[in-house]
């Protein structure tokens, strides 16, 4: 039952990643760290952008909760909590760099109609390249309206 309720904990701590995405995105990628978010709506050399700092940073919650929960007995949860953010990393690196920008080149049409929505959205998201003016924030859920219009609009970042 203990796994059960670990198991639980973590994939809760997965699905409220994407609240705390949308309001870091939102409120501190285009506020006041907009200066490192920036690199990621304009055109760049290399592989790296300004913008990586962020997975550097998110990635001390994970471990430090990781880190906690198996030292600490009397706290062992946090680990699953770390896991569930963990999660929610590798599951953004993998759809956001790899799928959506296509940072690591590979051949993928996106033909899922809720995966073809998350794609339009962040395109939708990339027509504003400066601070202010942005929509969807989230990566996770998008809402009905970014769904294309066309089953054959092309959706993919390039």
């Amino acid at each position: 039952m203990e796994l059960f309720i670990n198991i639980i904990l973590m994939v809760t701590t997965f699905f409220l990643m994407e609240g705390v995405a949308w309001a870091t995105h939102k409120y501190v990628m285009h506020g006041f760290l907009w200066c490192w978010h920036e690199s990621h709506h304009k055109p760049h050399k290399g592989f790296f952008e300004k913008n990586d700092l962020f997975a550097v940073v998110f990635s001390i919650p994970s471990i430090a909760t990781i880190v906690a929960g198996f030292e600490f007995e009397n706290v062992g949860f946090l680990k699953w909590i770390g896991f569930g953010i963990l999660g929610y990393g590798i599951f953004y690196v993998l759809f956001h760099d790899i799928l959506v920008h296509r940072r690591v080149k590979i051949k993928f049409i996106a033909k899922n109609p809720y995966l073809r929505r998350m794609i339009r959205a962040h395109k939708i998201h990339h027509k504003h390249l400066g601070k202010e003016g942005a929509e969807a924030f989230g990566f996770l859920y998008a809402p009905k309206k970014y769904a294309p219009k066309d089953i054959h609009e092309k959706v993919e970042l390039e």
